[in-house]
């Protein structure tokens, strides 16, 4: 089998257009705006050899980035500012828009496509090259990771 037919199995991916999946089922996300996230997004590509994961690019309004990240794996650390958590924890209600492989999909896009093993980001990658990015020096207090003052 190749691996476009690989790819079309996975059951999160719209056939065509896009569709919202509701964090914390598949993957919940981290979004970037504008810039800072697409440097964001290159960054990480060029860490990890041009296999960072499932990252979905956005073209209009603000221009986010959303990488898919394990479900639960963004809880209790200090992300940025500007990098804004969607999740499927109790009391939260947060949709992921994803876009089909191909096809008229705009505004949304494949920075980097899912891969057939089912791959999400690396959380803790994300996280300290979200660090560096966006200016978040993080610190212990109480045994819990939270954001420098």
């Amino acid at each position: 089998m190749n691996q476009q037919a690989r790819l079309a199995e996975i059951d999160w991916l719209p056939a065509t257009g896009h569709q919202l999946r509701k964090a914390g089922v598949h993957f919940d996300a981290v979004r970037v705006h504008g810039n800072d996230g697409r440097r964001l997004a290159n960054a990480m590509a060029m860490l990890t050899r041009g296999r960072p994961g499932p990252i979905i690019a956005e073209a209009n309004d603000r221009r986010a980035m959303y990488f898919l990240v394990e479900p639960g794996s963004t809880a209790r650390r200090a992300w940025p500012k500007g990098a804004e958590r969607l999740t499927g924890e109790v009391g939260a209600a947060d949709y992921i828009p994803i876009p089909a492989l191909y096809g008229a999909t705009w505004p949304l896009s494949w920075f980097c496509v899912p891969t057939p093993d089912g791959r999400l980001v690396h959380t803790l990658l994300l996280l300290s090259t979200a660090r560096a990015f966006l200016g978040c020096a993080p610190r212990v207090a109480e045994g819990m990771v939270t954001e420098a003052p």
